[in-house]
């Protein structure tokens, strides 16, 4: 089969489908713009409107207009296309000294190109070599997003240009009127880097006009230079219009009217604009503090001119980046849910680019598997490995084999071949996709992995029509979707028997902290109706999966559960230093036959240890009692574990107090996130083997050590969840709430995982929950349907254009009915000669989730500085290698970002700015480990939301309103006093109120008669019948006032 060729819709197999009716396939990917003649540059270097100058004697100025600057928005006559010197791909963040452009989506036409600009006489534009990869590292690591102000040395050179209104980064923001006229007799700022209108400099380097551009072997893009005096009117080249994605310097500033030039030129004193509050010139090249003086550049002027009394350069004002000029998450969001979350995402083109995960849209199957199951850093992979390190850009895939779809897509199609299992390759063992190519009439077919040659099964066998496939290829969900199930046979099952339905088992912490805060009351009331919806098989009246109880101190009880008693039995182990199980019948018990009886224990535990005073507990060997529990009963199952201390009691796995934040910020920080002793990971080691997955629920008061109490639900494949300081009152729906979703979410068990690649490429290194025992297989105890696995390639060979690359994810797992199941997915990936064809097919989202786990990883054995700087090189890396080989010549200053990655500088900011890299004073040690064990497994949508949280205005909508909210950028100078936010990262919701906020809202949602009166600190929300406050209160809200 020809991978390039796109596959007709797909029939029916026996069970409904969502098909489009009527629905022509379109395609996403390699739309080409209409070529539109260039338009020359507009000219440089006007005067500032507002007030008069005199320009020096010998030169002719054109008189200075008195009208507003030129708008971003202003129109072009009909048919010209607005067009610059840089690429569709192109993009630059923040305003130029020049005339605005206004940037259309990249899915649109070229819009009409802006009105020219006056007659105004071209000067020397400041000019410098591109930056370097170390230059563009240090530009990174000076950014600023929350716009605190960063004081730089002054920079050199001379520009001049007519003011403008700030253009947004993706090309539809509004103005923002920053820059705007001044009043008669009044100066705007002025920095050492601005020269004076007329003025020749001599002797000073400038970039040729020459159209025949080469770029030097090393760095950045760099012009030829020239050397002696200016004349009148000549000018230089260098971006001529504002492009959206350029982040540059503003507008720069005149001299004040009627300033007579004595002396040396020199810098000016700074005065500022009362239309200009708060707002300090932006530096050229906004990212990191202004530059020094640049090669071929003399330094700034020695001395300074005399203007009346003042006689000596005047202090400047602190440099200060503005949001404004960065790019949009909120806006490139937007964009993306109106240009393709209106029709599916049809996956039958190799290579094509999903829609982002903040997108609502459906997905046809037609040969490649689901974004929702894999999604890839880049679409378009390097052919060598000598491009690939050139450009520095990860290779990865986000792997989440187990994805819930929404109801409109159907679940994976289940392919049973019979005694004789699923068709693999004789070589590879890959298994039979849409991508194997049938020959000799049908015979054959040739592995699209490795080409190895295969006979086809006599029971497989089937015809092929005039195109070379198989005439049945519709019919079989193998050859014609890039996600399917096989039923495996007892090959693929544990000493060739069946595996039995898997158990769940509940462990309950009885100490004096747990029964103090009211936890085990309040557990054992939701077991009693929580059994009823334990994860079933499709259409099972009831499910397959058995349950056993223990509770814990110091001490394991053991509780015979048995339907044949009138009253559960109870069994203490106090030898914890040899745990064993000390029942096998009546301990793992099918619900509903056992009812009675599990629903008087449930009643009975609270009471038991009501008036308990101990408060030492154990924890290692609560989970080798159920692992052996497991293992008698000889079947895979999952620990739910509900924990409440630091695991002191003397016991195996027995733990000390090693909280130290003197660590912070040492060589000795690593060791923070590292287990204390090597039994958690050998008992995950012994876990994996039997299949025994661990959840756990942690309810601590005080330090408990959770980057030792993870690594067990860490390697398993297990969850943790942490509630500091429980209180029922407080916490009681959140943690249900988790409990709930934990017990009825459908679970593989005892799972296999295997990635293959096409010849050239091979998977290298993985991130998630789980175990490896060698190099390629993934095992995991259990796996569910919110778990990834990161896995990373890297190049062993050289890659054809022609074929691409392939990826296949085989997953052996047990089904939640014992049921032993292979799920495969595929996908085909382009290859490309060119670096631009790589940056153009790359998926932001996805890199920032593979280098927040690649960092993560990397403080269990590393300095966290030394991650952080890891990161901002890896960056600097990835945009200097685009500036250099992809972009167009442009001024030093300015940081070029590709379309695809333009958001890139700023998700990476969050990820430097997390708890984990950088933590603050009130971030604990645990919370800490916690985050660091989450993020490792989350998939790319939560790490979205997580680093860069939702921001939304509460009192945008209307009340009756039941869309959600505006979104707003996360930064503080996006609040107003006038109104509420919410704020949301997937794990927690804040609700800033505002001084101003109207007090009618304040008393329906907190009670109170006044904005005073409110409480920082964890509430309630409170409905008096309004609608709006209904939706809000079903949640638990972090309340900040401003």
């Amino acid at each position: 089969m020809n991978v390039n060729q796109s596959v007709p819709p797909v029939p029916s197999f026996g069970q409904p489908q969502p098909v489009y009716p009527g629905y022509h396939q379109s395609s996403y990917g390699g739309q080409s713009g209409s070529t539109a003649p260039t338009i020359p540059y507009g000219a440089y270097n006007g005067p500032v409107p507002g007030y008069q100058q005199t320009p020096p004697q010998g030169m002719s100025r054109a008189p200075p207009s008195s009208g507003a600057p030129p708008s971003s928005t202003a129109q072009a006559p009909c048919g010209q296309a607005a067009y610059g010197q840089f690429g569709q791909g192109d993009v630059q963040n923040g305003p130029s000294s020049t005339v605005q452009m206004q940037r259309l989506p990249g899915s649109q036409p070229f819009g009409s190109p802006l009105a020219p600009v006056g007659n105004q006489p071209a000067v020397l534009q400041p000019y410098g070599p591109p930056p370097t990869s170390a230059q563009v590292t240090a530009q990174l690591s000076g950014m600023q997003i929350s716009g605190a102000v960063a004081p730089a040395p002054p920079s050199s050179g001379l520009g001049y240009g007519p003011p403008t209104s700030l253009a947004s980064a993706s090309g539809s923001f509004p103005n923002s009127g920053l820059y705007g006229s001044y009043p008669q007799g009044q100066a705007p700022p002025l920095s050492q880097a601005q020269g004076h209108p007329g003025i020749q400099t001599p002797q000073r380097s400038a970039p040729s006009q020459a159209s025949g551009f080469t770029p030097p072997a090393s760095g950045g893009p760099r012009l030829p230079s020239m050397t002696g005096p200016l004349l009148p009117g000549q000018s230089f080249g260098g971006p001529s219009v504002s492009q959206p994605n350029h982040v540059s310097s503003p507008p720069p500033q005149a001299l004040p009217p009627g300033t007579q030039m004595t002396g040396p030129l020199g810098p000016l004193p700074p005065m500022h604009s009362p239309q200009q509050p708060g707002y300090q010139p932006q530096q050229n090249g906004s990212f990191g503090p202004t530059r020094g003086p640049q090669p071929n550049y003399g330094s700034p002027y020695p001395a300074a001119p005399t203007f009346g009394s003042q006689s000596g350069p005047q202090p400047l004002p602190p440099k200060r980046l503005d949001p404004d000029a960065i790019p949009s998450p909120i806006q490139v969001i937007e964009d993306d849910r109106n240009n393709r979350g209106t029709e599916p995402f049809v996956t039958g083109v190799r290579g094509q680019v999903p829609p982002l995960v903040t997108t609502n849209f459906l997905v046809k199957d037609q040969g490649n598997a689901s974004p929702r199951y894999i999604r890839c850093t880049s679409y378009n992979i390097p052919c060598t490995s000598d491009m690939a390190k050139q450009a520095q850009v990860p290779l990865a895939a986000v792997i989440k084999p187990l994805a819930r779809l929404p109801p409109e897509e159907a679940s994976p199609y289940v392919v049973d071949h019979g005694e004789s299992g699923p068709l693999r390759c004789n070589r590879c063992k890959a298994y039979m996709c849409p991508f194997m190519q049938f020959i000799e009439g049908g015979r054959r077919f040739q592995c699209c992995f490795c080409s190895c040659i295969n006979d086809v099964p006599p029971q497989y066998f089937q015809h092929l029509d005039h195109t070379g496939k198989r005439v049945d290829a519709y019919d079989r969900p193998e050859l014609s979707l890039g996600s399917y199930e096989f039923l495996a046979t007892v090959d693929y099952c544990k000493n060739s028997k069946f595996p039995s339905p898997p158990a769940f088992i509940f462990m309950i912490d009885v100490s004096y902290n747990a029964i103090r805060t009211g936890l085990v009351r309040l557990l054992c009331e939701e077991l009693k109706s929580l059994l009823d919806f334990l994860p079933r098989e499709g259409g099972a009246e009831e499910s397959a999966i058995r349950v056993g109880f223990v509770t814990y101190n110091k001490v394991l009880h053991f509780y015979n559960v048995k339907s044949s008693l009138a009253q559960p039995q109870m069994m203490v182990v106090s030898d914890v230093a040899d745990m064993f199980v000390p029942l096998l019948d009546g301990f793992l018990v099918n619900v509903n036959e056992s009812r009675a009886v599990i629903t008087s224990l449930l009643d009975q535990i609270p009471e038991m240890f009501a008036d308990t005073r101990e408060t030492e507990t154990v924890f290692v060997p609560v989970i080798q009692a159920g692992m052996e529990a497991l293992k008698a009963a000889e079947c895979a199952g999952k620990l739910f574990l509900f924990h409440t201390s630091l695991p002191i009691a003397e016991a195996p796995g027995k733990l000390k107090n090693r909280d130290d934040r003197k660590l912070i910020n040492t060589d000795k920080e690593k060791t923070l996130f590292q287990p204390q002793t090597g039994a958690y990971q050998t008992l995950a080691k012994e876990c994996v083997a039997q299949g025994c997955c661990v959840d756990l629920f942690l309810f601590p008061n005080q330090y408990v050590d959770v980057a030792t109490l993870s690594v067990v639900p860490q390697l398993t494949g297990g969850s943790v969840y942490k509630y500091a300081c429980f209180q029922v009152e407080n916490d009681q729906e959140r943690f249900l709430s988790d409990l709930r979703r934990d017990v009825q979410k459908v679970v593989g068990f005892d799972a296999v995982m295997r990635v293959r690649t096409s010849t050239g490429i091979r998977a290298v290194d993985f991130f998630g929950a789980f175990y490896m025992s060698n190099t390629t297989d993934v095992e995991l105890a259990g796996l569910d349907g919110d778990k990834t696995v990161t896995v990373e390639f890297k190049h062993d060979d050289r890659l054809n254009e022609e074929s691409g690359a392939l990826l296949q994810c085989a997953l052996l797992y047990t089904s939640c009915a014992g049921q032993r199941r292979l799920r495969i997915h595929n996908l085909a990936l382009n290859c490309c000669t060119q670096l631009a064809d790589l940056y153009r097919n790359c998926e932001t989202d996805t890199l920032i989730n593979y280098m927040a786990k690649f960092a993560y990883r990397g403080v269990l054995n590393s300095p966290v500085k030394a991650v952080r700087d890891t990161l901002i090189t890896q960056c600097a890396q990835i945009l200097a290698c685009y500036r250099k080989n992809c972009a167009s010549p442009s001024s030093a200053g300015q940081l070029i970002l590709p379309e695809c990655m333009k958001l890139l500088p700023v998700y990476l900011n969050c990820v430097l700015k997390s708890d984990v890299l950088q933590p603050g004073a009130e971030i604990t040690t645990d919370d800490r480990a916690y985050v660091r064990q989450l993020v490792t497994s989350m998939d790319v949508a939560e790490t979205n939301v997580f680093f860069y949280p939702r921001l939304l205005s509460l009192t945008k909508s209307p009340i009756e309103s039941t869309t959600e909210p505006p979104a707003v950028r996360a930064s503080e100078e996006r609040l107003s006093n006038g109104d509420m936010y919410l704020l949301e990262n997937g794990l927690n919701l804040f609700l800033w109120v505002g001084a101003s906020v109207q007090q009618g809202v304040v008393q329906s949602l907190f009670s109170v008669s006044s904005f005073s009166q409110i409480t920082s600190g964890l509430v309630r929300a409170r409905s008096q019948g309004n609608m709006g406050v209904e939706k809000l209160g079903q949640y638990h809200i972090l309340c900040h006032v401003s």
